[in-house]
């Protein structure tokens, strides 16, 4: 029963959610949220201020007491918007690590808008086709259109609560010119998807986030909505409440029902980013719930460690629709992918006793398998170290940083450079990763020499081990030669003595 820790560090605000894994299900142990503000300054100058710095990280030494009382046996660190934008974000990173030993990972829009997406639907039952997921944060806005449990589309806006106020208003109440220009500036980035989400009709829209909890809490303040309504919001209560906060002065919008002291103070942008995104996009309203990033890190943590739980099998599907579409994107030819992925699958699963790779190299090994053609599309010459630069730098989704330059570094050596300890795309891997790279990359180039003439010409392989020899017996399709296949596999056996101290031998049937 593993103990699991996420931590949010948001240009608004500061989470911290500790849940136990039980039977296939996350049970909530612990949550904390401040608000520090830390992305104030960087949307006036570019940096994190020190007495922001100082007062995010007192707040992380308070979770990090937590997360030790608790006795996690994993815990994650996230942070956001404002590290994404913050050009001194080194040495708030620096300060945290020499503070509480964690080490901090900047996520991308997307990837954040992802994990949001993983932890609503390993959560809620959302069986309404398709769903417009809405995340409004300090720095930025994630939507998200999903269908059937898949990511159709997602986007990450610059129209966080933060921002938008640090940016356009200067007066309490907002003055009205204020408002046509935040009010401008919000259409024109929800035009930038507003087409897509139409053409989508999602039927359920699900807004997560602070500003979110409080507009469905003011709209229940007024409306005296009751049970599940209570967190709903049609787009006409939507356009009321935006005009009252418009119109209230910050000490009366601190009194409304749902709205602390903090919240208040960007609350009026928050309402204008929401009102603007149902009207733009012919939506009838959203509802709130309490889930968010950090519930998808949580469920992100589980399924590492039960890949049977419902996170798990989400994440496999969300691995692999990114792929399928990266392939797409790329333009490698797909049924080429798919039998060299096959390939590589068998050689992983029969030579088991004899690369002893661990069980997670199996799905990075078949990423690989599918993506190792991606740098043509750049240009073939240099083809090689170009699959490398798109796979670890593309948005493929479900895989975190590291592991996108462990599935890179697998796809990298396929031509006639091998891996070598002082390769870059070596050193930037773990040490315990170094090695197996090297072994899994070899799997890998045997599957591609079985599938060289591009003509699926093997209907099957054979493969054997005896007294220190690994044998394949290539059985062919009717009227097919594998002399190619044959010359490649002879070409990788002093590799293959090297690497893994047995003799390989190819035969056809």
């Amino acid at each position: 029963m593993p103990t699991l820790a996420a931590v949010d560090i948001g240009s608004n605000s500061v989470r911290l959610k500790i849940a136990r894994l039980t039977k296939h299900r996350l049970t909530n142990i612990l949550e904390d949220r401040e608000v520090t503000r830390l992305g104030e300054s960087v949307f006036r100058s570019s940096f994190l201020s020190p007495e922001a710095i100082a007062t995010t990280v007192k707040v992380l030494r308070r979770f990090h007491r937590a997360v030790q009382n608790a006795g996690s046996d994993s815990v994650r660190v996230v942070a956001t918007s404002a590290l994404r934008d913050a050009r001194n974000a080194r040495a708030f990173l620096e300060w945290v690590r020499s503070t509480t030993g964690w080490d901090v990972e900047i996520i991308s829009g997307l990837e954040e808008a992802r994990l949001i997406h993983l932890g609503l639907v390993s959560t809620l039952r959302v069986n309404s086709s398709p769903v417009l997921m809405a995340d409004l944060g300090g720095g930025s806005c994630e939507l998200t259109i999903s269908s059937q449990g898949h990511i159709r589309n997602t986007v990450s806006l610059p129209l966080g609560a933060v921002r938008l106020t640090n940016e356009f208003l200067r007066h309490d109440p907002p003055r009205k010119s204020e408002m046509r220009q935040l009010r401008g500036f919000i259409s024109r980035e929800i035009e930038r998807t507003a087409d897509r989400i139409k053409r989508a009709r999602p039927k359920v829209v699900i807004a997560t986030s602070g500003t979110a909890e409080s507009l469905a809490a003011i709209c229940h303040g007024l409306y005296k909505t009751k049970g599940s309504r209570a967190a709903t919001v049609s787009k006409t209560q939507m356009r009321r409440i935006a005009k009252l906060l418009a119109r209230l002065p910050l000490e009366e919008r601190k009194t409304l029902s749902g709205v602390g002291p903090r919240r208040a103070e960007i609350i009026v942008p928050g309402a204008a980013v929401y009102l603007g995104l149902l009207e733009r996009c012919q939506l009838a309203g959203f509802r709130y719930s309490p889930l968010g990033l950090r519930d998808g890190l949580l469920a992100q943590m589980a399924a590492e460690y039960d890949r049977t739980t419902r996170s798990g099998k989400q994440i496999e599907s969300e691995r692999w629709d990114s792929i399928r579409a990266a392939v797409s994107h790329y333009r490698v030819d797909m049924d080429h992918a798919l039998h060299v992925r096959a390939s590589a699958m068998q050689l992983f699963a029969a030579l088991k006793s004899v690369h002893g790779l661990p069980p997670q190299y199996e799905e990075w090994l078949s990423a690989a398998a599918m993506l190792y053609e991606v740098g043509d599309y750049v240009n073939r010459n240099g083809r090689h170290r170009h699959a490398y630069y798109i796979i670890s730098n593309s948005e493929i989704l479900g895989y975190t940083p590291e592991q996108r330059r462990i599935i890179a570094a697998i796809a990298r050596y396929l031509g006639k450079s091998r891996p070598a300890p002082g390769d870059a795309p070596i050193k930037a891997l773990p040490a315990a990763d170094q090695e197996c790279v090297l072994k899994a990359s070899l799997l890998l180039r045997l599957a591609r020499a079985l599938n060289l003439s591009r003509t699926a010409a093997i209907r099957t392989a054979r493969i054997r081990l005896h007294e220190g020899e690994v044998k394949l017996t290539l059985v062919t399709k009717q009227r097919s030669s594998v002399d190619l296949e044959l010359w490649a596999v002879e070409k990788e056996q002093s590799y293959f003595r090297e690497v893994f101290g047995r003799e390989l031998s190819a035969a056809a049937a």
